[in-house]
C-alpha cells in the first residue's frame, strides 16, 4: 500500500499521529546526538581532570574550561571558579550546580511521555470512528452492494489508526527508556566524580590551612 493511500486509510487520527511520530523523531536524534557526545568524552575529560588537579589545579581548571560544553564539567567549574570556599560552601556549590544542569540531561522527557500516552488514545479513536462509520453503513439487505464500500473503509480505518497508534508509542517508548538509562548513569557519575573531586578540594584546603597556620 503506498504511504499516501496508508495515512488516508488511518482516517482523520492518522495526521496527528504523523505529526507526533515527526516531533518523536526530531527529539530522538537531538538526544541522540547529545548522549553520544556525553559518553563518548565525557568519562575521559573527567578522569584526566582528576589526575591534573591533584598536582596542578590551575591547569586542570583550564582543561575542564576546553570542555565546558560537557555538563560534569559545567558542574565542577561553578564549584573550582568560586573565590576560596570552604569545604562545605564547595559542595553546596557543586549540589547546586548538579541541580541546575539536570533540566538539560532530562530534555524532551515530558515530551516523550506525552507522545507515549497520547498515541495510543488517537489510535483507540480512530479504531472508535472507523467502527462507527463501518456500522452506520452496514445495511443488512445490501451486502456485495455499493454500501459495501463504506463498510471495508470503515474497517480499514479502525486497523490502520490503531496499528499507528501502536507503533508510534512503542517507538518513542523504546528510546525515552534508553535515555532515561543513559540519566541515571550519568546521575551516578556526578555524585561519584563529584565526591571525588569534593575530597580532593577538601584535602587542598586542609593543606593551605596548615601550611597558613605554620606561617604565622
Amino acid at each position: 500500500m503506498p504511504i499516501i493511500s496508508f495515512f488516508q486509510a488511518g482516517g482523520i487520527v492518522a495526521w496527528p499521529l504523523l505529526l507526533f511520530s515527526l516531533a518523536a523523531v526530531a527529539l530522538i536524534v537531538e538526544r541522540l546526538f547529545f548522549w553520544f557526545r556525553v559518553t563518548r568524552r565525557q568519562r575521559r575529560v573527567v578522569r584526566d581532570f582528576l589526575k591534573v588537579y591533584r598536582e596542578k589545579p590551575d591547569a586542570a581548571i583550564n582543561y575542564l574550561q576546553q570542555n565546558a560544553d560537557l555538563p560534569i564539567a559545567k558542574i565542577f567549574l561553578e564549584a573550582l571558579e568560586l573565590d576560596n570556599p570552604n569545604p562545605e560552601e564547595f559542595r553546596l556549590a557543586l549540589e547546586s550546580a548538579a541541580q541546575a544542569e539536570l533540566p538539560t540531561l532530562k530534555r524532551f522527557n515530558t515530551v516523550f511521555d506525552t507522545i507515549v500516552g497520547i498515541a495510543p488514545l488517537l489510535g483507540l479513536l480512530g479504531t472508535i470512528l472507523g467502527l462507527i462509520t463501518a456500522f452506520s453503513s452496514l445495511n443488512i439487505g445490501d451486502v456485495g452492494g455499493t454500501r459495501t464500500t463504506g463498510v471495508t473503509g470503515g474497517i480499514s480505518e479502525a486497523l490502520v489508526s490503531t496499528v499507528m497508534g501502536l507503533v508510534v508509542a512503542i517507538f518513542t517508548l523504546f528510546f525515552a527508556n534508553i535515555f532515561r538509562s543513559f540519566y541515571q548513569r550519568q546521575l551516578a557519575l556526578i555524585q561519584e566524580y563529584g565526591g571525588q573531586l569534593e575530597l580532593l578540594y577538601r584535602r587542598k584546603y586542609e593543606q593551605r590551612r596548615e601550611v597558613y597556620a605554620a606561617s604565622r
